[in-house]
């Protein structure tokens, strides 16, 4: 079966059905593209999920090799209309994954991303969706955790950091500590992120939830035990355990371009922020764009900080060399 033929087929199926889960039900989302390798563990380990309600959204964005038929098989596995396939925008992983969260005819109570070729430990549903249970509907929610890394081999590598401490906007303006192949998320937190839209910018989509959610006095849990095993290449650039010395390298290289793009996306939801994290953010904002010393105390003032002392020493470099 031709790859375009398996989205076709499955688009013209899915205008005709009703793409609401049931209450209390999970809708994950999974990213793909030439992901045939990975793809089947990672398809089975959603079959291995203690919870079961769950559907299916795969967004491909022109996969060339296998991952459609492996998609198109493993849908006739499911009850009809669990998976749904249809065509990314064909613009970046962070587009694709925008697309699907933003798409207002998918409707659940949590929602989780997937990437192609992690596998999922048996209870991450189950763990994700107990506790964001536990919080008010009406309070947008992530959930996270950490992440046994492995290679490609499925040979493990460690584990991903354990933060101290706590989900903080201060924080977030100017690190990443969400890990977006273990998120889940409620109703709100999606409405928030539609607010913004499908087309946003940000720097990478799960720094993007970590953003928003503190931003507007959100909540983020960060389980510290490990629910997926995170699957790194020789190629990752964000997740692998690199030197803390080519880490600050990396910061100083692309911190000033991230943080723009964050900046733009902030704003068109800083009408919805908490009156503390708008001059948090104002005060970030400004100062960026300040001479040497108006730059170090403007961003002094905003509290920004990042969660290792080495890490704070790289953001104070950015500061002082105008990278930020």
């Amino acid at each position: 079966m031709s790859e375009v033929g398996v989205i076709e087929r499955v688009g013209a199926e899915s205008a005709t059905k009703d793409r609401r889960t049931r209450p209390g039900s999970v809708a994950i989302f999974l990213c793909t593209l030439n992901g045939a390798r990975f793809l089947p563990l990672q398809l089975a380990s959603f079959e291995a999920q203690d919870f079961a309600d769950w559907r299916l959204f795969v967004s491909d964005d022109g996969s060339q090799d296998q991952t459609l038929d492996l998609l198109a098989e493993f849908r006739k596995k499911q009850r009809a209309g669990r998976v749904e396939i249809s065509r990314g925008p064909g613009r970046g992983f962070v587009a694709n994954f925008m697309s699907l969260i933003c798409d207002p005819a998918i409707k659940s109570d949590y929602y989780a991303l997937s990437d192609q070729d992690d596998v999922w430990a048996p209870d991450k549903l189950s763990r994700a969706r107990s506790f964001l249970m536990s919080v008010p509907p009406d309070v947008p929610t992530v959930y996270c955790s950490r992440a046994r890394m492995i290679d490609e081999n499925g040979r493990e590598l460690g584990f991903t950091p354990l933060y101290k401490k706590p989900p903080n906007f201060r924080n977030a303006l100017v690190q990443n500590i969400s890990i977006g192949n273990t998120m889940v998320f409620n109703e709100e937190t999606r409405r928030l992120l539609m607010r913004a839209g499908a087309d946003v910018n940000a720097a990478v989509h799960d720094w993007w939830i970590y953003l928003a959610t503190m931003a507007v006095g959100g909540r983020m849990f960060f389980d510290p035990v490990p629910t997926v095993s995170y699957r790194i290449h020789a190629r990752n650039l964000i997740g692998s355990n690199r030197s803390r010395l080519s880490r600050a390298q990396m910061l100083l290289r692309r911190f000033k371009g991230w943080n723009d793009l964050n900046v733009a996306a902030l704003e068109r939801i800083q009408g919805t922020m908490s009156a503390e994290n708008r001059q948090t953010f104002e005060e970030f904002r400004r100062a960026r764009k300040l001479s040497f010393f108006p730059r170090l105390h403007g961003l002094l003032r905003s509290g920004i900080y990042r969660e290792t002392v080495m890490d704070n020493f790289g953001l104070a470099l950015a500061a002082l060399t105008g990278q930020i």
